[in-house]
């Protein structure tokens, strides 16, 4: 158990996030952090708001980590070189933390998410796709590409959606990561405007 002394708002997420990789981001609560601290409850309050007030430092603190890593990894790296390290970036810290990389998915309100670290993950993202001489707009279509491509691709592994077929996921990231570097290579940049479509109904 940890000493229940200096409790802080750092200490408290900090537990809060190992306790999410320990047992799911979803079980997180405050009366299993302040068990972890031997202390009531009501200690916690005077560090956090409550229940959303810990996922959100959670969630921020995930980013964190998310975007440090990111960023020592792709330094001098660009092109493909540079798509495969933030794939791997993404697919390993979902497989060495995986109750936090829940948690980075986490809503956070705009004040929260401009304060942290997700911006600086996205500039990091849109560097990467600068390596492919995307227009601004297409930009942004990329980033949302490769954020449904990396989240979806870990979370089905994570829950052993690949794990009773063959060839092995990690054969099937490598292929992905391909294919996604072709894609971008050859996105066409004169691309018709669908900003504007409506879906319609029969």
């Amino acid at each position: 158990m940890v000493a229940r002394a200096g409790l802080s708002r750092d200490r408290i997420v900090e537990a809060a996030a190992e306790l999410a990789d320990e047992v799911g981001f979803a079980q997180v609560t405050l009366s299993a952090v302040a068990r972890r601290f031997g202390v009531q409850v009501a200690s916690l309050y005077a560090h956090v708001d409550g229940a959303d007030d810990l996922r959100a430092g959670v969630a921020c603190l995930a980013l964190e980590e998310l975007a440090d890593t990111a960023g020592g990894a792709l330094a001098g790296r660009s092109g493909r070189d540079a798509l495969v390290v933030l794939g791997d970036v993404y697919r390993d810290y979902a497989a060495a933390h995986p109750g936090r990389y829940d948690a980075a998915r986490f809503p956070l309100d705009p004040a929260t998410a401009a304060a942290s670290a997700g911006p600086r993950l996205a500039e990091l993202t849109r560097a990467v796709l600068r390596g492919y001489h995307l227009g601004r707009a297409d930009e942004t279509h990329a980033v949302r590409l490769l954020g449904s491509v990396f989240h979806g691709f870990t979370s089905l592994e994570a829950a052993g959606g690949f794990s009773h077929s063959r060839p092995a996921s990690s054969t099937s990231w490598a292929r992905i990561l391909d294919g996604l570097d072709v894609l971008l290579r050859s996105w066409a940049a004169d691309a018709p405007d669908h900003s504007h479509a409506r879906r319609t109904t029969r």
